[in-house]
């Protein structure tokens, strides 16, 4: 247990979350580490960690549910036009809107792992138009897959809800560009909970300011905690939480990495294998 040096030459694994710089260094290596959180990136832009060490991730471990509900949540905002009349309180104006029912809204899911596919799935099962983007491609019953950058910009052009639960990868970081902002339908919201590095932040503010896009429901930053400077603090159409959309709970998380373990022992296929060449 740390702050404990295991002695040179021991077996012994390191189960962690953003441990300090230079961490690793100060060990013999370990068998394997294990990250306590879906994301790697943190992980793979270290220098301290050799890529011979087996990198194991949490492949739910509880957080699929979360991102779920946290999905769900920003669907209903837009749909339901939660935010709308959120403005209208503030002027003190009591107006109908007209209502848009769950199979009109087309919502499209970036990300189809372990997570974005139970996403998808949920918000599917609850009668919305489902379409989900991956890297690789994959098959989900009730949702419309579609896998590749051409495919992507058509998918855009097509959402009324985007919701991004992609891993940061080479590929992923600044995926939402200006210009594939500018392919969502002007009345699009956007749910951010993957990583603040894929979303162009000063073009979106861009589009909202200027009635492009509907609005934002923002979970991570590029750099959090998210400075008090930042225009997304106060901006009317954002709305933000402090990377909160699926946090790691306790027990599953452990009977996660304790079952891991025990494959890893036994020579056993273990889930999570962080394949660095992908991120993830």
């Amino acid at each position: 247990m740390w702050p404990a040096i295991p002695a040179p030459g021991s077996t012994f694994y390191v189960a962690t979350w953003n441990p300090p710089e230079g961490f690793f260094h100060r060990l013999p290596e370990p068998k394997a580490v294990f990250a306590l959180g879906a994301g790697v990136d943190r992980f793979l832009k270290r220098d301290d960690l050799p890529d011979s060490v087996p990198l194991i991730r949490l492949t739910d471990a509880g957080m699929a549910r979360q991102m779920a509900e946290y999905a769900l949540a920003g669907v209903l905002r837009f749909q339901r036009n939660l935010d709308l009349y959120e403005a209208q309180q503030t002027s003190g104006l009591w107006r109908p809107l007209p209502v848009r029912s769950s199979d009109e809204t087309r919502v499209t899911v970036l990300g189809l792992g372990r997570i974005g596919g139970v996403v998808a799935t949920t918000l599917s099962a609850l009668g919305y138009k489902v379409s989900g983007w991956s890297r690789a491609g994959t098959d989900i019953p009730g949702v419309v897959c579609r896998s590749g950058v051409a495919s992507l910009d058509t998918l855009l052009a097509q959402t009324d809800v985007l919701i991004n639960v992609l891993p940061s990868t080479e590929e992923t970081r600044g995926l939402l560009n200006r210009e594939r902002l500018g392919r969502l339908p002007a009345d699009a919201g956007i749910v951010n909970a993957a990583r603040g590095d894929q979303l162009d932040a000063d073009a979106l503010v861009e589009f909202l300011d200027a009635g492009r896009l509907r609005g934002a429901l923002l979970d991570v930053f590029p750099e959090e905690p998210l400075p008090e400077e930042s225009r997304l603090w106060n901006h009317p159409k954002v709305r933000i939480t402090p990377h909160v959309a699926a946090v790691t709970l306790l027990g599953p998380s452990v009977r996660q990495v304790v079952r891991n373990m025990r494959r890893f022992e036994e020579g056993q296929t273990v889930e999570g294998l962080v394949d660095r060449r992908r991120g993830y």
